[in-house]
Parts: structure tokens; C-alpha cells; sequence
């Protein structure tokens, strides 16, 4: 029984600022930022939106009412938790319409978490053929306003559902993992941004791909001329392109072309986005589907990390008439429907928080286009809308 992808898709929030205007800003060459770090503009979530609608928005798009009644388990991975207690699944279960006869829960490790969650969806599938699962990854980036993470943001989520005999792509059996305890990225309970060793994190992404890799190679005798492409977790485009120059060398030239040109359009949505965290990676396999005309059979190799830390290297299997299942025009649509803000109006943006005593805000939805809005916050509870209901 083949388990895997039967449908991806996913949500952004309808703002951005462009990365040459936010170089411009600091005082920086720009293309320290689009060649550089690489990336071009940066997705702002305004306070309508939060994991949990981003999250919801995403699934919206991918969803009909079959797989409403099948879904009996939701699996939401973040590191942007709106609750020490209640998960974000049970709000997204709710605003989706879901069977109440269904699991819901939330993850953690970092940008690992959607990761996590895919993985234990295809051992639930393995036991209950006849069920999907729906795996939620969504997160709001923040490191501060002017801080050296600051252009590395982003807002953005990624819902993917997991099944039998899928559509979009078969998940192999075989993955290889590591697990370190290390302090290169971590957000205590008491901060609402990141604080990140930057350098030693990139050392350590670096490290530990290399070993999964190597790992990888030896448990399945495959080589890099095997795989069509890879797919890399992107806190910064340059972050995946790093880690694929290390093995080009394992290939022959016509791999090394196939494999970079493939890479360059995994990072063309995460460029637009920033980072997305526990969803990047499944942005860069959105984006390289969308952008690509890959044959059927194909194997997609996928480098899933997240800081403190925890890496995997797994891969999948193109199946026939994928194209069918992805959800190119909304995607599109998505992008081209977004507003440009001036520097100013996102440090403004960023600088606007929820309260956090209990009192009551209100929200205004109507200047957010999504179908699915956070509208305030009541005796400590946040609401939401669903505008299509």
C-alpha cells in the first residue's frame, strides 16, 4: 500500500515588504539581502491573522467534503503555540467543519515540527487505510525590528493531506534522523521573538544534512544520481543552496545541472514568503511542483530541520497525474492579490500585539481579504470568524 501526499497547499498573508526597500532602510546594499541571504520580499501577518488562521486558510483551499469526513486525525506542527494547553489543531477542526469523531493535536521541535507530524500520519494511514490525516505547518517568524534575524521573517502555513494510494506523492519508507542538544535557535515562554546563534545554527544545519545524508546513502544504497531533486528547509534560500553544494560533487555534470535547476525553482515561493519555519520546507516542494514539469516516477529527496535540534532526510516518489492534484491558480491568485507596505507601515504592522492581560480587543476584518480571520479577543478568548460560513 502506497502512503503519502494526496493534496498540498498553501497560505500568505496579503501583505509584504520588498527586501530592496527594507535593505535600503538599514543602511545595507540590497543585494546583501536578494543575493546574499536571498531573498525578495517578506510576507507580514497583520493581527487579523495567526497560526491558526493562516493554518486554516491553507486547508481551506485543499479540502472538499469527502475528505472532510474522512479526516479523523489533525496533527498541527508550530512554534508559534497561541496556548500552553489547548491545541491550535482543535480551533482549525472547528472553523474547518471537520467530523467531531476525529484526534487533534499540536507539535513541537522547532522548524521539525510538520516534519514529525507527516511521519506519524503514515503509521496512523498504515493501521486505518480507509482515513486521511491532515497535517497543519504554520508559523509567524519574528526576531525584532532591526535585528540581525530581522530579514529572515516571514508568516505563512502549509496544510498537507496524508492518505493512501495518494495523489501528489508517495513517501518512502526509509528516512535517516538525528537528534543533538544544542542551543543554536530557541524562544523561551517569556519572549514573544526568537533568539538565534546565527552562525553556529547555520554550522550545525550544514552538519547535520551531511550526516543524514551520508546515513541515507548507506541504508538505502541509493546515490545522488537517483533523485530528480531535493528539497531543502529554508529559514533563507541561500541556507538550502549552501547545504546542496556540499554533494553536487557526487554527480555528474548533467545531475549537477538537473539538481540546481531544480533547487532554484523549489526557492521562487520562499523567496516571496521568508520563513515560514515548520512549513519552509513544504514551500520549497509546493514551489519546485508548481514551477517544474517533473516526469512521474521522479524522486524528490527532502532535508527537514529544526533548531535544538533535530534533522531527517526522507523521500518521496512523483506519482501519475500529480499536476491534478496541486493548486497552481490559487496560488497564484494568493500572490498576485497581496499589497506592497512601505517600510514603515511594517515596522508599524510589527509593533501592534494582542493584549495580553485579557482585556477585550476588537478587530477590524474587513481590510483581510482571507475567508478565515482572528476578530478579537474576549475574556481571554480569541475569535474567530469563518466568512464563508
Amino acid at each position: 500500500m502506497k502512503i503519502g501526499i494526496d493534496k498540498i497547499g498553501f497560505y500568505t498573508p496579503h501583505l509584504y515588504v520588498d527586501m530592496n526597500n527594507l535593505a535600503v532602510a538599514r543602511g545595507v546594499e540590497p543585494e546583501k539581502f536578494t543575493i546574499g541571504i536571498g531573498q525578495d520580499e517578506m510576507a507580514i501577518a497583520p493581527l487579523t491573522q495567526d497560526p491558526v488562521t493562516l493554518a486554516a486558510n491553507a486547508a481551506l483551499q485543499i479540502l472538499d467534503e469527502n475528505d472532510r469526513e474522512k479526516i479523523d486525525f489533525v496533527m498541527f506542527g508550530t512554534e508559534s503555540g497561541i496556548d500552553h494547553s489547548k491545541s491550535a489543531a482543535i480551533y482549525v477542526h472547528e472553523l474547518l467543519g471537520l467530523s467531531p469523531h476525529a484526534r487533534s493535536i499540536e507539535m513541537k521541535q522547532a522548524c521539525y515540527g510538520g516534519t514529525a507530524a507527516i511521519q506519524l500520519a503514515k503509521g496512523h494511514i498504515a493501521l486505518n487505510p480507509e482515513s486521511k490525516v491532515l497535517v497543519l505547518a504554520s508559523d509567524i517568524a519574528r526576531y525584532g525590528l532591526q535585528t540581525s534575524g530581522e530579514v529572515t521573517q516571514g508568516a505563512g502555513a502549509v496544510a498537507v493531506l496524508i492518505s493512501a494510494e495518494p495523489g501528489v506523492l508517495e513517501l518512502e519508507n526509509i528516512s535517516t534522523f538525528l537528534t543533538k542538544d544544542i542551543m543554536d535557535f530557541w524562544r523561551p515562554t517569556y519572549s514573544d521573538v526568537a533568539f538565534v546563534d546565527g552562525k553556529f545554527s547555520n554550522e550545525q544545519y550544514m552538519a547535520f544534512f551531511s550526516e543524514v545524508w551520508e546515513e541515507y546513502k548507506k541504508k538505502t544504497d541509493l546515490t545522488i544520481s537517483d533523485f530528480e531533486a531535493i528539497c531543502y528547509h529554508l529559514p533563507y534560500t541561500k541556507m538550502g543552496l549552501k547545504a546542496l553544494r556540499t554533494i553536487l560533487d557526487e554527480g555528474s555534470e548533467e545531475v549537477q545541472k538537473r539538481l540546481s535547476e531544480n533547487f532554484q525553482a523549489s526557492t521562487l515561493y520562499s523567496r516571496k514568503v521568508g520563513n515560514i519555519y515548520t512549513a519552509s520546507l513544504y514551500l520549497s516542494l509546493i514551489s519546485l511542483l508548481e514551477e517544474q514539469d517533473l516526469e512521474a516516477g521522479s524522486r524528490i529527496g527532502l532535508f527537514s530541520y529544526g533548531s535544538g535540534a533535530v534533522g531527517e532526510f526522507f523521500s518521496g516518489i512523483l506519482q501519475p497525474n500529480y499536476r491534478e492534484f496541486l493548486s497552481v491558480d490559487t496560488h497564484k491568485d494568493n500572490f498576485n492579490s497581496r499589497t506592497e507596505v512601505t517600510v514603515t507601515e511594517y515596522e508599524s504592522i510589527f509593533q501592534k500585539t494582542l493584549p495580553i492581560d485579557g482585556s477585550t480587543m476588537e478587530l477590524d476584518t474587513s481590510q483581510d481579504p482571507a475567508p478565515i480571520c482572528l476578530s478579537g479577543i474576549k475574556d481571554h478568548e480569541r475569535q474567530y470568524i469563518n466568512k464563508h460560513k
